[in-house]
């Protein structure tokens, strides 16, 4: 293990950032490839399983948390997100070259299977170094860099088509997969040996079954997977929703960029409030804040029969969904507080119910969206608000204000 006093606070943020990115780059850069893939496939104009590329991706993500946690904490954290590196490359390699549409989606499982390892390695090395409002905050400043995913893949994807297929979109992911694998190498070990754990039924499902009698840790990964899956129904319906329901599908790369800019803003500002006023309290915060504003613009929609005017839409949707998507730092690290023995393990239940849970709830939104933006406007509220008194059950009790434990 490289003594972590060599890692600079800065060094571990940019490493957890690419990170973060590698796993999120393979969505953003497809959306913009949408339309292109529909057509490539033989779909109608307006049929939506082309959102499938996105969901199946999720699932496979989900999926493979879960298996690569125990390993984590048994191998340790560098093995696993190199094995996780190369499975990503192949996936990429395969989505590449599909010659259908099933072929497509059963790769991009694969790929999604191989972008787990990402991100599970994320939560689980922040969680070696750091504790507490600590790891909130690093978190949310990863999150502020992370989101530069959504604003500068999709204008990526977007150029790549100007002048190749939607095959090369898919093909650029693994230059920056090589990249994140040197880096890994150099970055290091982050496992204290003393905190290997064997990889036996027994002390597995002993871990899993702590992380699932934890309170606190069970309220904060049910509000985590309702939020992302208001989060995965705008990943995948935003771009329908641009070209079928308001017919402004240039609109989308850009304006989707801008989402992303305001929540990467959101991420570093309310690293500051986690400092002073605790990750909890802010979490709650912000989830009112949320609530509040996708009430209002329910009240909007239902008012203009489900198809508002589109700036309208697009603005109120954007702030709605950056209050929502910043409870992300305080909830993961709040979540991981008591499993720092089994840091991997939990990291990998956390994000295989999280994402599992969102991807099935974002499918069934999904499904429903056609000619209008109600059924998104009625999952946002809903979601927002359970995953409110979620969060407000996890603080009960406990001593909520700033903490400023590390390691």
């Amino acid at each position: 293990m490289r003594d972590p006093a060599t890692r600079s606070e800065r060094h571990v943020i940019a490493f957890l950032a690419t990170m973060a990115a590698l796993m999120a780059f393979g969505i953003d850069v497809s959306l913009p490839a949408l339309d292109e893939i529909r057509a490539a496939f033989d779909l109608a104009p307006d049929d939506n399983s082309v959102t499938q590329v996105v969901s199946v991706y999720l699932l496979g993500m989900a999926v493979g948390q879960i298996v690569y946690g125990p390993f984590a904490d048994r191998f340790g954290r560098l093995p696993v997100l190199l094995v996780g590196l190369g499975l990503y490359a192949l996936g990429a390699l395969a989505s590449t070259l599909a010659p259908s549409l099933g072929a497509l989606l059963a790769a991009r499982i694969f790929w999604g299977f191989g972008a787990a390892s990402a991100s599970v390695m994320r939560t689980t090395m922040a969680r070696d170094l750091y504790s507490g409002d600590q790891m909130a905050r690093v978190i949310s400043i990863v999150m502020g860099f992370f989101l530069l995913g959504p604003i500068v893949a999709p204008l990526f994807g977007e150029a790549i088509l100007t002048f190749a297929s939607w095959r090369w979109v898919f093909g650029s992911a693994l230059v920056l997969c090589c990249g994140l694998a040197a880096w890994t190498m150099r970055f290091g070990e982050t496992l204290d040996p003393a905190n290997r754990r064997p990889l036996r039924v027994g002390p597995t499902f002993a871990a899993f079954r702590m992380v699932l009698t934890t309170r606190v840790t069970v309220a904060y990964l049910f509000a985590m997977t309702l939020v992302y899956g208001a989060f995965f129904t705008y990943l995948a319906s935003t771009q329908p929703i641009f070209d079928v329901v308001y017919g402004r599908a240039g609109w989308f790369a850009p304006l989707f960029a801008v989402g992303g800019a305001l929540m990467a803003i959101g991420f570093f500002i309310v690293n500051r409030f986690i400092e002073r006023h605790g990750a909890h309290r802010v979490a709650v915060a912000i989830l009112v804040a949320g609530v509040a504003t996708n009430v209002a613009l329910l009240v909007i929609v239902l008012a203009a029969d489900g198809r508002p005017s589109f700036w309208v839409w697009v603005g109120m949707l954007a702030f709605g969904n950056c209050f929502l998507t910043l409870i992300t730092p305080t909830g993961v690290a709040l979540a991981l507080e008591p499993m720092r023995a089994i840091a991997g393990t939990a990291s990998g239940v956390l994000g295989f119910v999280s994402m599992g849970g969102a991807s099935l709830l974002s499918g069934f939104v999904n499904a429903r969206i056609t000619d209008t933006v109600t059924p998104m406007s009625v999952a946002y509220i809903t979601c927002g608000s359970l995953a409110l008194v979620s969060t407000l059950l996890a603080g009960a009790g406990q001593d909520t204000g700033p903490s400023t434990r590390s390691r």
